[in-house]
């Protein structure tokens, strides 16, 4: 019994370890060459103890607890710093703010526990190692995409965010960040499941070299690699992306009149073809703004042959002489007719829970915290595009880009794609902290996803630029007011496969794979079952 206990105190550290790494290696916290890099290695490490351990498990009960207690640890090791915007910004008092953190962490872990649990009774009665690694793989993913789309979603940490550096990125391209979900989680459970049969099968050593192969190969076919194959604008666009580093304790009190007078010196000093400033820069709906300043910005950008893209909230009166809020990016560029201003708008279509918009029955969360909170409209998903010097640039807003599968559709009409993304980010209410390098390779993986560059403009970083890649190639230091400037060459074609069955028919094509997977490992299982009530002693 003493040993049994030992054992079960064991697991359950080594789990609890294993979740903390997971979350570690989305974006690498130590200062070093390698800081805020993504460590693929690591999470396959992280992962295959779980993998070991839920294949071996006794019962569904036990793979359940296992799947919670390794969900749990990741989840809130990659979120943590949600603590700070609730307890320093929100004003909640910290137990109650780490609570709910944790109650968050805990909630989305069940759809893991609950995966492992099905994996169980799945895969108890089947000898091959190869279905095994399709059932895990199949449910894993399922797992992200539930959590990634049931109530509005929030995949923030997917395990294919760790991948986003080394070779398996190049599988991005082809089926998206959830599609490197199942593919780590099947490559690890191929290595880690227990051999039942006493040996490994010809075939399933075939299987460990075909798939190491295909994960190897795609490094060097796939499109995010060849460089020449991308269709780039004839002449470079001049962008500059700007960085106010507002503390968020005064963006919505004495740092708005800092803002106002920074954003304004640094949009009518620029000479860049399109200058971009973060979501919200400035905090005040036009009408709200002082005298003459929206008017000034209009003619300045009326004149001459310069762009800007504003971060601002926007309002109207809907058909009740209500009035709406929205969270917008505007575009001001000269047309045409003298003295006149072109305007652009894209509103926000994913909204942030507590943020944006108050979720069904949590109104008595939402009046515990001192948050200048919003009940914003939402955008259509698939907005047009800003047409600017042979550009179509396609606004994002924060945490929208943690949604590619929403991005993608406006990759519907090839004629109509965007050539550049661009995300408007204000992430200062989680602090200078690890939240910002895991955004930052958020945004990367868009771009490996959709083939395009992304530019992000924020408020406190990560302000950079991205080629279609997914690699920086610029970047401001975090935490500091400043300004990046350089020249981007846009992509017009080809689309990447991701971008072309995303657009049509979203994740379904993912979940329909995983189903079928399923349908057939449980086949298998209920034969052998079967065949050991007819056979067996």
């Amino acid at each position: 019994m003493k040993t049994r206990f030992h054992s079960s105190r064991f697991v359950i550290l080594a789990l609890i370890g294993a979740g903390l790494v997971q979350a570690v290696a989305l974006a690498w916290p130590m200062a070093g060459v390698n800081k805020g890099d993504s460590q693929g290695w690591l999470q396959c490490v992280a992962l295959a103890v779980l993998a070991w351990h839920v294949d071996r498990v006794g019962s569904e009960r036990r793979a359940f607890v296992q799947g919670w207690l390794f969900a749990t640890a990741w989840l809130l090791g990659a979120t943590w710093w949600l603590y700070i915007s609730l307890h320093t910004y929100g004003g909640l008092v910290a137990p109650l703010a780490a609570l709910a953190v944790f109650l968050l962490a805990a909630g989305l872990g069940v759809f893991y526990a609950a995966a492992m649990s099905i994996f169980h009774v799945l895969t108890r009665r089947v000898q091959s190692v190869g279905l095994r690694a399709l059932a895990f793989a199949a449910l894993w993913s399922l797992a992200e995409i539930v959590r990634g789309t049931l109530w509005t979603g929030f995949p923030w940490g997917a395990i294919g965010y760790a991948h986003v550096d080394g070779i398996l990125r190049h599988w991005a391209p082809w089926v998206g960040v959830y599609g490197l979900c199942a593919l780590v989680a099947g490559a690890v459970m191929l290595l880690c499941a227990e051999r039942r049969n006493g040996a490994v099968t010809r075939v399933e050593r075939g299987a460990i070299v075909v798939v190491v192969a295909l994960l190897g190969f795609t490094g060097w076919t796939s499109p995010s690699r060849d460089t020449q194959s991308l269709a780039l604008s004839a002449a470079p666009l001049r962008v500059t992306l700007l960085q106010g580093n507002v503390a968020q304790d005064m963006k919505f009190g004495e740092g708005v009149q800092r803002a106002l007078v920074d954003y304004r010196a640094a949009l009518m000093a620029s000479t860049s073809d399109l200058t971009v400033t973060p979501e919200t820069a400035i905090p005040l709906i036009p009408e709200q703004m002082p005298e003459r300043y929206w008017a000034e910005l209009q003619t300045h950008f009326s004149r001459g042959n310069q762009a800007a893209l504003l971060g601002i909230p926007l309002a109207k009166r809907n058909e009740q002489g209500q009035r709406q809020y929205s969270n917008a990016a505007i575009g001001l560029m000269p047309q045409a007719t003298p003295a006149s201003t072109a305007h652009y708008q894209y509103d926000k279509h994913h909204l942030v829970p507590f943020g944006e918009f108050v979720p069904t029955l949590f109104q008595w969360f939402v009046r515990m915290l001192n948050m200048p909170l919003g009940d914003f409209t939402r955008g259509d998903v698939a907005q047009p595009s800003l047409s600017w010097k042979g550009e179509r640039i396609a606004p994002n807003i924060c945490y929208e880009d943690l949604f590619g599968e929403e991005l993608a559709r406006r990759f519907a009409s090839p004629n109509e794609a965007p050539t550049l993304l661009v995300n408007l980010s204000n992430i200062a209410w989680f602090g200078d902290t690890i939240a910002i390098d895991q955004h930052l390779n958020i945004s990367r993986m868009r771009a490996l996803e959709l083939g395009r560059p992304m530019l992000r403009a924020t408020n406190t970083g990560a302000t950079a630029i991205i080629n279609a890649q997914g690699e920086v190639t610029h970047r401001l230091p975090s935490a500091i007011q400043g300004a990046l400037t350089a020249d981007v060459y846009g992509v017009h074609g080809p689309m990447t496969p991701y971008a072309q069955w995303a657009s049509r028919y979203g994740l379904w094509p993912l979940v329909v794979v995983a189903l079928l997977i399923l349908v057939g490992v449980a086949g298998v299982s209920h034969a052998n079952r079967h065949g050991q009530r007819r056979f067996g002693p």
